[in-house]
């Protein structure tokens, strides 16, 4: 571990001399361009680039009630392309202060974060390029150096298992080139975060990550090899695709993990679909601490920000929110016992209902995922984990955004997904509003979005309307309130409930920026 940590060290444009060693768990200096943001109409045609200067006024403030105080973007972004360059550091970095390693047996989130769980953080980020591994190593490290806190009683003990969730899906074999990388929560940014965890005071033998889907019958289980999440785990030493001893993820099934250490069984006594969900451990275990780490991307379900990046915790098959009920109803026995009797029944009404009482596009025919009905029984299945789901911090890594169907699928030439450069982290700890300021960013209007409204509806979060969420300009000495129309945005179009029906004739892949009087639903 020891070549690992100097060739990390490295990348990061240290030289190896033995104090820079030592002090390889300090804070870095402020980096050597200083992000701010620029104010750009919403009918500007953003770029990927754009930065300027941060709002000092009130916090968010009143905004209209329709939630769209100006026309929604309706312009395209310039892709960062197939962007090749190497991740060779342009500039060495120095420690700015003596290193501050963990001072107590518990740890925090930064105060300010813990005194705002209501709030929403956006911190500006300088990466050049988006293959830049130096600059997102950087990052990473210098984001977790700023984010935790130490030696409070009353947090969280060091003991406890870190159990971070990285989006980490099927990538088509082509995770690891620039086509394709764009698919994941980049991975040189999550081994930034990572160490700069460690470099704290946070062990690597309390840090998994893990997915659902890398089981035996998942379908990512083959794919995990080009998405450098393996290697990455090993280089960091924190625990992922090996369970105590030698039992490797990749060739289990749910039907031989052992209950309590390998998968976590959690009831859902509120749920509509589930009765009872397994995990892969420890998400959702007794004395863990989640790190919630989503991709700045759209998906067939809209975005797939925090919300959906949680789904990845459950094991297969329990993992596929998304499937038709009538394909779930085809599992066996053993499964169909922890889902609710009559589901699909439950699900029709409250799709009916929610129809009527005006959700956008909830009209599309079908039973399929991209019908209504479907995503009805997604948003459902989704609130149900959620509903037994405690995270601890949650994430959109936004240093570069991706259109599409999630995967390689989209507008851009050849029919592929497009990635954009956005320069940013947004974060909190409640996921449906870290989300919903994502989803804005990403050119769309939340309140067009069934998932938040039934989120709402069952208590997972009390607010819809972007505008009646707090915002700030994250800085780690003195967080600053943010006028959300001063942040640019990159619109990154979906195929999300596509109006190609009743004679209408919307894009395969379009925003959904529809203005909304949100005392309408």
């Amino acid at each position: 571990m020891k070549m690992n940590r100097r060739k990390f060290l490295k990348l990061l444009g240290f030289a190896l001399a033995s104090p820079l060693l030592k002090a390889c768990n300090g804070i870095f200096g402020t980096p050597t361009t200083t992000p701010v943001i620029t104010t750009i109409p919403h009918t500007t045609t953003p770029t990927s680039t754009d930065t300027g200067a941060p709002f000092t006024g009130t916090a968010t403030g009143t905004a209209p009630s329709t939630g769209t105080p100006t026309p929604s973007a309706t312009t395209t972004a310039t892709p960062t392309g197939t962007d090749t360059a190497t991740a060779t550091p342009t500039a060495t970095l120095q420690p700015s202060q003596t290193p501050s390693p963990a001072t107590g047996a518990y740890f925090q989130l930064h105060p300010f974060i813990e005194a705002h769980p209501e709030a929403v953080f956006i911190k500006l980020t300088d990466v050049p390029f988006k293959s830049d591994q130096a600059a997102k190593l950087r990052t990473g490290f210098e984001f977790a150096q700023e984010i935790f806190s130490f030696g409070t009683p009353s947090g969280n003990p060091l003991a406890h298992s870190i159990a971070i969730k990285a989006n980490v899906t099927y990538t088509e074999g082509m995770g690891l080139t620039p086509e394709g990388m764009g698919i994941v929560t980049d991975v040189h940014f999550t081994e930034g975060l990572i160490e700069g965890m460690k470099a704290l005071g946070f062990s690597s033998g309390n840090m998994y990550l893990r997915e659902g889907n890398w089981l035996k019958d998942g379908y990512c289980a083959v794919d995990l090899a080009y998405t450098g999440y393996e290697e990455m785990a090993n280089r960091t030493g924190i625990h992922s695709t090996y369970f105590p001893g030698v039992r490797r993820i990749t060739d289990m099934t749910l039907e031989n993990l052992q209950p309590g250490t390998e998968v976590i069984w959690k009831d859902c006594p509120h749920g509509v679909v589930f009765q009872r969900i397994g995990y892969m451990a420890p998400y959702n275990q007794e004395q863990s601490w989640l790190l919630n780490i989503a991709k700045f991307k759209t998906h067939t379900m809209g975005m797939t920000l925090c919300a959906k990046n949680l789904q990845g915790m459950c094991a297969t098959p329990y993992v596929h929110f998304c499937e038709d009920p009538q394909i779930t109803l085809q599992r066996p026995a053993s499964i169909l016992k922890d889902f609710q009797p009559g589901f699909q029944d439950r699900v029709s009404q409250l799709h009916t209902n929610h129809a009527q009482a005006g959700y956008p596009r909830w009209d599309r025919p079908g039973t399929g995922f991209t019908s209504g009905f479907g995503m009805e029984c997604w948003a459902q299945r989704t609130c149900d984990s959620l509903s037994v789901t405690q995270t601890g911090l949650n994430i959109i890594e936004g240093l570069y955004g991706r259109n599409g169907n999630a995967f390689m699928s989209g507008p851009g030439p050849d029919g592929l997904a497009q990635d954009f450069l956005t320069n940013m982290l947004i974060f909190g700890r409640d996921p449906f509003r870290v989300d919903i300021i994502g989803t804005w960013l990403a050119g769309h209007e939340p309140g067009n979005f069934g998932l938040f409204h039934i989120a709402r509806e069952r208590g997972l979060t009390t607010v819809v309307n972007p505008w009646e969420i707090p915002v700030y300009l994250w800085n780690r000495y003195s967080p600053q309130p943010l006028y959300l129309g001063d942040m640019k945005r990159t619109p990154l179009v979906t195929p999300y409930l596509r109006r190609d029906y009743n004679g209408q004739n919307e894009a395969e892949y379009h925003l959904v920026d529809e203005p909304l009087d949100y005392r309408s639903i």
